[in-house]
């Protein structure tokens, strides 16, 4: 029997030696200091709700994931024969000695607590608190029958992880058809009532309910030296979200002109390509805000990447910007931290000491593809990674982007950040491994600081990796959807996913970015999805623009975009409620109706901001089975009332409309038709108010300025 229930057959626990027992040392401010054989544990009240484990073996480099600080908490320990209890308020976190455990309860009840999974033997399929000799962590915490958990990042698959072994590892996923992605984030939490942040750079295991270990744990694995785990006891999954964030930054307000249509290829080849796709999008009256000219546009591809133009295709950078400018559109810029080893600024770096380093200290040489492979790709040229742990490498890479702010580039896409390995040496002193996660990190806030330097206005990036506090540094979209049905339902679910994990803002690319051309259905569903994200951007291999599907379909889409901009009146209350609450734009069913179980199964819709339920049509043929939760809702094209607690299943649903449903005590601020965001002037218009049943005007006017919605008439469409 005990050679059946070792898991060492099971290659799981191997290595991980028990912590068996912990002894209370002295109270610490917030909480109490206990001693083990593997150090000082610290327990205490970070903030209110808010319990941090902490175990610190030695000093490490602080790349500033966590910037909210402790705050006194009143908190009284009780000490039990069996137990210690740190108490504040309603939220007690129960310590026992030995053997260790340690539960978690709210208003007196027990919401986690460590493995109750036993043997046969009555021994722990999984030690509850475990370490490797090197340095790695386990802990392993129960799961009820019916509990889900959500979160871990940008994942396209369920929103439910529940089942799932998920590894939080930074990856160029090249697609949105695996567990593998670009954007990971160790935060999880659980509609009972409770979350799980692991501070840490390093790669952490979820094996959550994941029954070939068991399906009754939750069992972390994290490889780090060093332990720090916040635990979160809240009231709901929005109260969840925002303590998150609280602890590692909030979303900043982003340009207006953000929020208007972007449209790339992946690529335009000249500037003459391009611009004849801007002058068609105005020739034809289609609104456009941003053009982005992306990997291998505008630059050399053998030498890539050191921010200057190709010559051929742009003698005059500054004139061409300036026309596009001149068109009310601005320019998005495509950018990597690698440098191409023919490029001769690769020497010079690395006789600065600005770029990773193998072991042995000489530059490394990161190759897509293995020799002599990699020279059939040019784009993919053998490159050296600039190393941003460095302060005069990082200065040197930020300050590199003046001149193109200066010329006029509006923001840069900050492509791929996933490519350090574990094995390289960074200059101040991390392995790959401690870098990797968080490289995107450094990256992104590296060029987001240029943009707040250099850029006029609001900054922001265009981001695809991304880790711990990457709202900080918005936006992120998914990368590489494969084009079909089944990539635009996985870029849906993505999109929640991150709001999930404490990031407002997403898009997807719209259409696909690899495969086939989208046929026109399929093309046309993707818009009416796109339109309903934070921002919308058309991009793939092969032209985006809307007169390729034919003029029926080009005014079907058309349509859409069209009223992509009257809803960024709307679309500001949104981003006021991320700023300040860290809401999602897109908020799956979970978040928005925690008290609707039945909500929770309809992964492919969601709540669009506080007032709308979007349902895209996800398979040919417009069949949609949509979950209308517990209330009134209307459907906002027809005025049909629906009572909720309910499901509609839809059959063929015309091309030209997407289900959306407006909830019933809200409203939609709308404003006018334009061809581009610098026809305000600065300044949000409201024309027009739909009301859904009993709605409050003033909720319109608590999130938008009031003279946005009195200094002209407005009218006021009302569903009842």
């Amino acid at each position: 029997m005990s050679e059946y229930f070792n898991l060492e057959n099971l290659n799981v626990q191997r290595g991980f030696n028990r912590l068996a027992s912990i002894k209370p040392d002295q109270p610490i401010p917030g909480g109490m200091r206990f001693l083990s054989q593997a150090g000082k544990l610290d327990i205490v009240f970070y903030q209110p709700g808010i319990i941090r484990m902490r175990l610190n073996h030695k000093p490490v480099n602080d790349y500033g994931l966590l910037v909210g600080e402790q705050v006194e908490v009143p908190v009284e320990i009780k000490t039990g024969t069996q137990s210690v209890s740190l108490i504040s308020e309603d939220v007690e976190f129960e310590v026992f000695p030995s053997p260790i455990a340690f539960r978690l309860k709210k208003g007196g009840k027990v919401i986690l607590e460590t493995t109750t999974d036993r043997s046969m033997e009555n021994t722990e399929r999984f030690f509850p608190f475990a370490k490797t000799d090197h340095g790695d962590w386990q802990m392993a915490w129960a799961l009820k029958s019916d509990e889900a958990v959500y979160g871990l990042g940008e994942k396209f698959g369920r929103l439910n992880h529940r089942g799932e072994l998920i590894t939080s590892w930074d990856y160029d996923a090249l697609s949105v058809n695996s567990e593998r992605s670009y954007k990971n984030v160790p935060f999880a939490w659980s509609p009972k009532g409770w979350g799980m942040f692991v501070h840490t750079p390093g790669r952490v295991k979820h094996a959550v309910g994941f029954s070939v270990w068991s399906h009754r744990n939750y069992v972390l694995q994290i490889e780090d030296q060093n332990l720090d785990v916040f635990l979160f006891a809240v009231d709901s999954p929005a109260e969840v979200i925002k303590k998150y964030t609280v602890l590692t930054g909030c979303s900043p307000e982003l340009p207006d002109w953000s929020y208007g249509v972007w449209m790339a290829r992946g690529y335009y080849h000249t500037a003459e390509e391009l611009m004849e796709a801007v002058q068609g999008m105005r020739d034809r009256n289609i609104p456009l805000d941003v053009i982005l000219l992306d990997g291998q546009a505008w630059h050399k591809r053998e030498t890539r990447f050191d921010f200057t133009w190709d010559p051929d295709r742009y003698p005059d950078p500054p004139a061409f910007v300036q026309h596009l400018k001149d068109l009310n559109v601005r320019l998005c810029l495509w950018e990597y931290t690698y440098i191409s080893t023919f490029n001769p600024l690769f020497h010079e770096l690395a006789d600065k000491n600005y770029l990773l380093k193998t072991t042995d200290g000489e530059p490394y040489i990161h190759r897509w593809m293995p020799e002599p492979y990699d020279m059939a790709m040019p784009q993919l040229m053998p490159s050296g990674i600039i190393d941003l742990t460095n302060p005069d490498a990082y200065a040197w890479f930020r300050d590199q982007h003046k001149p193109l702010f200066e010329m006029g580039v509006a923001v840069m896409k900050t492509d791929f950040g996933e490519a350090v390995p574990e094995h390289v040496v960074a200059f101040n002193g991390d392995s790959g491994k401690r870098l990797h996660n968080v490289y995107p990190i450094l990256y992104n806030r590296c060029v987001y600081e240029a943009a707040e330097l250099y850029g006029e206005g609001k900054p922001l990036v265009w981001g695809r990796s991304g880790w711990i506090g990457s709202q900080r540094y918005p936006i992120q979209w998914g990368g590489d959807p494969q084009t079909d049905w089944e990539g635009l339902a996985a870029s849906i679910r993505g999109g929640q996913a991150w709001g999930l994990s404490g990031n407002p803002f997403y898009a997807h690319d719209i259409g696909g970015f690899y495969g086939d051309q989208p046929g026109a259905e399929l093309f046309v569903r993707w818009t009416q999805a796109g339109v309903f994200t934070s921002h919308t951007r058309f991009h793939g291999r092969g032209p985006r623009e809307p007169w390729h599907w034919g003029e029926a379909m080009q005014l079907i889409i058309c349509k859409w975009i069209n009223f992509r901009y009257r809803l960024l009146p709307y679309l500001k209350i949104c981003e006021k409620q991320a700023v300040q609450e860290s809401m999602p734009v897109m908020r799956a069913m979970v978040l928005a109706f925690p008290e609707d179980r039945a909500a929770w199964a309809f992964e492919q819709q969601y709540m669009f901001g506080p007032s709308l339920l979007v349902a895209p049509i996800t398979e040919p043929g417009g069949e949609k089975c949509v979950y209308l939760p517990h209330g009134d809702w209307y459907d906002i094209w027809h005025g049909q009332k629906f009572e909720g607690g309910q499901v509609i299943q839809l059959e063929n649903f015309p091309l030209d409309e997407i289900p959306v449903f407006g909830r019933a005590g809200t409203s939609l601020p709308l404003g006018p038709e334009i061809q581009h965001t610098n026809q305000l002037e600065g300044k949000l218009q409201v024309n027009e108010i739909w009301q859904f049943g009993e709605s409050q005007m003033d909720l319109v006017k608590d999130w938008l300025d009031a003279d946005v919605v009195e200094e002209k008439s407005v009218v006021v469409k009302k569903f009842d």
